[in-house]
């Protein structure tokens, strides 16, 4: 049976719970009213914008995305019903499938990105000192690792012995966690094909 939590420990788990979630409701809130996209959309949008030839397999985007299968299928679905991303056959194999971005899809993340950034700016990372930026980043980065499922992390944490203190598990909300805004992207696209990842990037 999980170890009670003592005051402090509550107050930290309260504190971050209920505050990603109001971040998260302001970013989705704030994107859709300015630009039409989800969260999803947007990070999907930044996933494929950096990879290679902006295209990821399927499985691979689930995997970035940290959705199910047929998760990241519905999303991709809608997304292509909107022009944003194509599927199409991969290259080296032919019998896996492909998420590319489209060239419309770029535009609608350049235009996206500005206007997420004074969100993320405004609701976040504005609030913060330097020092609390590279805490919250190296918290997260942690977690984030130990978290993914398949991850050497994860795996390793699956497999060692308790320290005796369980992490209690979050309510479930069906919001994602605010870590899964890339945070990543910006108002230019390079010669590459790829967002700048400028001083401006949100």
């Amino acid at each position: 049976m999980a170890e009670p939590l003592d005051a402090a420990q509550q107050a930290c788990w309260r504190a971050y719970i209920e505050s990603s979630w109001a971040l998260q409701t302001r970013l989705e809130d704030d994107l859709r009213a300015a630009t039409g996209l989800s969260m999803a959309d947007y990070h999907v949008l930044v996933v494929l914008s950096e990879a290679s030839g902006r295209r990821l397999r399927m499985g691979e985007l689930a995997s970035r995305m940290v959705f199910s299968p047929s998760r990241v299928t519905y999303q991709i679905t809608s997304m292509i019903k909107r022009g944003l991303v194509r599927k199409q056959s991969c290259p080296a194999d032919g019998r896996g499938q492909e998420a590319v971005l489209t060239d419309a899809g770029m535009a609608a993340l350049v235009a996206a990105a500005p206007l997420h950034l004074a969100t993320v700016r405004d609701s976040f990372i504005d609030d913060l000192d330097d020092t609390e930026i590279a805490v919250l980043a190296e918290v997260f980065s942690r977690l984030g690792a130990r978290l993914r499922p398949g991850t050497a992390a994860s795996t390793s944490a699956a497999a060692s012995p308790s320290s005796g203190r369980t992490p209690p598990a979050a309510p479930s909300s069906g919001r994602a966690s605010p870590a899964s805004s890339s945070g990543r992207t910006s108002s230019a696209a390079s010669s590459s094909g790829r967002i700048s990842r400028s001083s401006t990037t949100a």
